[in-house]
């Protein structure tokens, strides 16, 4: 028996709640994974989880033992770091999340740069709006929007400015806003943006020499995509507020109009957050430091 491999498997076990998970996560047969875990526990002379038709748990024994072993493997991590080259020339599979905006606008067009840097990284760019369960799927980290999760490491890497606009077929049939309050007082339009996580929507929030105000949005369309949102737009279906990056190119072609300029709310925060075992790992500090890069380069 590998046991070295055969800890890792029964942590990731633990950490995807199942087998099937794990397995899939790992990229191995789920037979090579039960077998893995049944040999360790055969070494070990315990039960390490508790398996039934429907679940998988952790016994007494196997809690205790995936938080020393999780332990041991840090340190030997960290070791294997120090006498290796990997803190000059970062190696191994990296699996980073992000929502399809950030991914298409902003990390893909600029990974040329990354990939040369650093060509022993394998990256992993999972794309998806919902929020990730960065343990259990395995994620060594993921871009977000806030920093409200105390269970991981959050590093607020940028900001990003916001955007309120339309076509000009729609302002030239609806009026050009000049206050927030003309966007209900006029009957406009305004596309609405809904959380594909919570279904919760997003009003559209105003500020100007410390007055604020919100608005909801979604009285003609809501959609919960950003891409769908800015899209939207573009098609004329009534005002949105983006990110200003997102709306930059359309407005560039003539395709959208910025209304409302001296209104914008306080830009986004942009944060990467890890779990916390995670920080040791040369790879992920990398790539920590070129997101960084990455939003401070944008105008």
């Amino acid at each position: 028996m590998d046991q070295l491999l055969a800890i890792r498997v029964f942590q990731r076990v633990v950490e995807a709640g199942g087998f099937t998970k794990a397995a899939d996560s790992l990229q191995m047969p789920n037979a090579t994974v039960t077998k893995l875990v049944q040999q360790l526990e055969s070494h070990l002379r315990v039960k390490l989880l508790q398996r039934t038709t429907r679940r998988v748990t952790v016994t007494a024994d196997g809690a205790a033992y995936y938080e020393r072993a999780g332990q041991v493997l840090s340190q030997l991590e960290e070791v294997d770091a120090t006498l290796s080259n990997a803190q000059t020339n970062p190696r191994g599979r990296l699996r980073v999340d992000t929502g399809g905006s950030v991914a298409s606008r902003l990390l893909i067009p600029a990974l040329p740069a990354f990939r040369a840097r650093y060509p022993d990284i394998q990256l992993e760019l999972g794309v998806t709006d919902r929020t990730v369960d960065l343990v259990g799927e395995n994620v060594d980290c993921v871009i977000r929007s806030t920093a409200n999760d105390l269970s991981l490491v959050t590093r607020r890497v940028g900001q990003l400015a916001w955007i309120t606009c339309a076509t000009a077929g729609y302002l030239n049939s609806h009026g050009v806003p000049t206050h927030p309050g003309n966007i209900e007082r006029a009957g406009h339009i305004a596309v609405g943006y809904f959380s594909a996580q919570s279904n919760r929507s997003m009003p559209l929030r105003f500020a100007k020499a410390g007055e604020q105000i919100e608005i909801a949005g979604g009285n003609g369309i809501a959609v919960n995509e950003s891409n769908a949102h800015i899209a939207a737009g573009v098609a004329g279906l009534g005002l949105i507020q983006t990110l200003e990056f997102m709306a930059r190119p359309y407005i560039e072609r003539g395709e959208l109009v910025s209304v409302l300029g001296d209104w914008q709310p306080e830009p986004q925060p942009v944060y990467l957050a890890y779990p916390p075992n995670r920080h040791l790992s040369a790879k992920l500090r990398v790539f920590v430091d070129w997101t960084a890069e990455v939003f401070a380069a944008i105008r």
